[in-house]
């Protein structure tokens, strides 16, 4: 009962430090315990442990093979082990334990998958059919994609956008990104006729519930995600025939046009909100199809 009880009280002083130091959101903590929780009913059972402070890798190699033979995939095993891992190295903070048994552990193997960018082409075919939006469905579905493409918010930061971040004297939004950074991104003049469209037309909802959030269903609801995933897959369905039609792939062609454009590395990963320039060279890999037409077409040996 007293292992139980301890167990309890430092995965406690866990989520506080996710919490109050990491800042991570409530969905984030959620997985991360469910991991944490997870690994150890799974320790008790093969090994009759409570505590799972007091394992070793081999353990935990077990338990990574139960994972992937019960054919859960190799991302999904590599975040149940991230979480184990943030776990462990926090025990290691607080001096609960001496060593961290997941130190030396390697990442499973993961097959990248190209995410294809919408062409510009596609995004202004979309604009050309959304041209003169009516009513207040269109009008906020047009502002939806638009906002997407000349930001390149992520589907969350969108659906958590309040009124009262916009700030069109300034031609800015703010945005709440992931671990609650905020930032302010800017807004291209030839939207800001929109806003003020929207806003007439949200305005003439008869009942609003949500009403701090800028976005609202026609029952005046703060949005969810499925609403907008399928409201950016149904609209690039009339245009592309790419496999993935979404947000992300929207948020992917912002950036993957900007930088065939000429915008530097470092300019896009601000306005992505990444943490480090990695995590932004990704959508690299388009633009450097554009640099060798640009290279093939520009250099003498090729005429």
């Amino acid at each position: 009962m007293l292992t139980v009880f301890y167990m309890v009280t430092t995965t406690q002083a866990f989520v506080d430090y996710l919490q109050k130091e990491k800042k991570y959101s409530p969905h984030t903590i959620n997985a991360y315990l469910n991991d944490i929780i997870s690994f150890q009913s799974f320790n008790k059972i093969n090994f009759e442990q409570d505590n799972i402070e007091q394992v070793d890798y081999s353990q935990i190699r077990t338990w990574i093979v139960s994972l992937v033979d019960a054919d859960i995939s190799n991302v999904s095993v590599n975040r149940k082990i991230a979480s184990l891992k943030a776990f462990y190295k926090f025990l290691l903070k607080i001096k609960q334990i001496e060593v961290n048994p997941l130190l030396k552990h390697k990442a499973l193997k993961i097959s990248k998958k190209l995410q294809i960018p919408f062409s510009e082409k596609e995004v202004a075919e979309v604009f050309v059919r959304m041209w003169n939006p009516l009513g207040f469905e269109e009008v906020r579905n047009k502002l939806i994609i638009d906002l997407f493409y000349t930001t390149g918010m992520r589907r969350t930061e969108l659906i958590h956008v309040k009124a009262a971040d916009v700030d069109l004297s300034n031609n800015t939004i703010k945005v709440l990104g992931k671990r609650n950074k905020e930032r302010i991104l800017p807004i291209l003049p030839i939207i800001k006729e929109q806003f003020s469209l929207y806003i007439s037309e949200r305005s003439s909802l008869e009942s609003v519930k949500d009403i701090e959030f800028l976005f609202l269903t026609k029952k005046g609801l703060k949005l969810n995600d499925s609403f907008v995933y399928r409201l950016i897959n149904s609209y690039f369905s009339t245009v592309s025939e790419k496999v993935k039609k979404s947000p992300h792939i929207l948020r992917h062609s912002f950036a993957t046009h900007l930088l065939n454009n000429g915008a530097d590395l470092n300019s896009v990963k601000e306005l992505l909100g990444h943490s480090s320039l990695a995590s932004t060279q990704i959508y690299t890999h388009s633009s450097l199809s554009e640099l060798k037409k640009v290279y093939e077409d520009a250099h003498p040996r090729n005429k």
